[in-house]
């Protein structure tokens, strides 16, 4: 703890070594960045090598995960696994479920087609072929269920990977895998996962250009609703001659889970009479856009408490979930991991337990609690903070240098630290860094965090220097002038300056 003070208080006096090192204010010249736009912390130790706007609030991009995972692993613990059930307080009679079908969502990052498949398979198993009652999608862990209802696009591009936004009971990532080839002068399409009554077609005109630019006509598909049944619709070209796959996040996410549901228990031979639906209110929009009969009643309750379980699925553990959160940068994974934290603490015999909200509050703003929480048990300042989703996929998110330094001070110091440590990019080697530092003494030692937006970039881990000591490394810069590789040259210029530091 004194030692964080000590470097609390070196931060607030704004302490010496303020001068970026002469290749990293040069390069920022050459590439017409002011100073004031770069916020600088290098520790080696508890000693400040450079200090360089370390307060100054500013936009962090994706290295604002090492708040969420850092705080996750020390909260949740690494044996926490994300969980999805199969419930139902109803008796069986002669194979029938005389009543409802609970699903209930507990931030599975690896729920997908197949674990549905399999657990649907386990009612078979039981005996279990006919579900008199409905089938409940239960999402209530996140409150609102529903964090994508009246969500305005974070960009033009709401239809891809890094903008799903997560629920409780997300499935496949809420993404539609599309496979076009052409041939002969036709279009052939085919689309994964099969789901009940959604088909696909297509506009698509063929032509004469080069196969692996054919995205750069691509458009927005559309999703038309007749009778019943849903048709995702591609819109653009589609060079001739060409085979290619894209995965989309077009359907509602009730749409897609329901249909999903329906055809694959069908296939598992089972029968439903009655419908899917949604726990708790169901968004108008949802309601509107569905026409099977999958939301004919307004509301339903959640899983009740006496519900018995009859098949589940757990995640993988929390730091192999890191790993692909900070490798990859996972915005999906990031922000279920963030909404896990306001929703769920750890239990020594469960692993996990739900938490009780308060009134008024949702599962965001008590994650923003947990995190601010932990920072100030590790006298980490969380003035100028601003948490949105815990990604950095935010215009709003902001961090300073001096906090992230003290996330990953605090790492070096936490129980889970070979957890923590393993879930970085290697410099030229793996993640969101293999392409980076290649002639660098960093190249395969530095671990680093990346992150970047229109006007930002930034970076943040751990680098070692000439001597083999490992630094604390933060840097981030906000504007303008960052695109076309030019920002990340700044912060690599930085990284190499202190894998060849040696202390005077």
């Amino acid at each position: 703890m004194f030692r964080r003070l000590i470097l609390a208080t070196l931060f607030a006096a704004g302490a010496a070594h303020a001068e970026l090192p002469e290749p990293v204010a040069a390069l920022l010249q050459t590439k017409h960045i002011p100073q004031d736009a770069i916020g600088v912390v290098v520790m080696q130790g508890d000693a400040a090598i450079v200090s360089h706007n370390a307060n100054l609030s500013m936009q962090p991009a994706s290295t604002m995960k090492l708040f969420t995972t850092m705080t996750g692993l020390e909260q949740l613990g690494p044996i926490f696994r994300g969980r999805t059930e199969l419930r139902s307080s109803a008796s069986v009679v002669k194979g029938v479920l005389q009543g409802d079908l609970y699903l209930r969502g507990g931030a599975d990052v690896d729920f997908n087609e197949d674990v549905l498949a399999h657990m649907l398979q386990e009612l078979r198993n039981q005996g279990i072929d006919t579900i008199q009652g409905d089938i409940v999608l239960d999402r209530e862990l996140f409150q609102p269920a529903r964090p994508d209802s009246n969500a305005p696009p974070f960009d033009e591009y709401p239809w891809a990977y890094y903008n799903v936004i997560p629920d409780a009971l997300l499935i496949n990532t809420n993404l539609l895998k599309i496979e076009l080839r052409s041939a002969d002068g036709k279009l052939a399409l085919a689309m994964m996962p099969a789901m009940d009554d959604v088909a696909i077609a297509s506009d698509m005109k063929l032509t004469d250009a080069a196969c692996a630019s054919w995205q750069n006509t691509w458009r927005a598909p559309d999703v038309l609703s007749q009778d019943g049944k849903l048709t995702v619709q591609l819109h653009g070209s589609f060079p001739r001659n060409c085979t290619a796959a894209i995965s989309v996040n077009a359907l509602d996410r009730h749409d897609y889970l329901a249909r999903l549901m329906l055809a694959t228990w069908k296939r598992l031979g089972g029968k439903l009479n009655g419908v899917v639906r949604e726990a708790g209110a169901i968004p108008a929009a949802v309601a509107t856009a569905t026409t099977i009969a999958t939301t004919t009643a307004a509301t339903a309750a959640a899983t009740p408490p006496n519900a018995r379980l009859l098949a589940d699925h757990v995640s993988r553990a929390l730091p192999e979930v890191l790993r692909d959160i900070n490798k990859q940068s996972d915005n999906v994974l990031a922000r279920t991991l963030f909404l896990s934290l306001g929703s769920l603490e750890a239990d020594p015999l469960l692993g996990s337990h739900p938490i009780t909200l308060s009134s008024g509050e949702t599962t965001a703003s008590h994650a923003d609690l947990v995190i601010r929480a932990w920072l100030l048990r590790h006298n980490i300042n969380d003035q100028g903070l601003v948490l949105e989703n815990g990604s950095g996929l935010s215009r709003l998110e902001r961090a300073t240098a001096s906090q992230m330094a003290g996330v990953l001070q605090a790492g070096l110091h936490s129980q889970w630290m070979p957890e923590f440590l393993s879930s970085l990019p290697i410099a030229a080697t793996d993640g969101t860094m293999r392409r980076r530092l290649k002639d660098s003494p960093a190249a395969a030692h530095a671990r680093l965090k990346t992150g970047s937006l229109k006007g930002v970039i930034a970076v943040a881990g751990y680098v070692p220097d000439a001597n083999g000591q490992l630094c604390v490394v933060v840097a981030m810069i906000n504007h303008e002038q960052v695109a076309n590789g030019a920002g990340s040259a700044v912060l690599d210029s930085l990284i190499d300056w202190v894998s060849r530091y040696r202390i005077p």
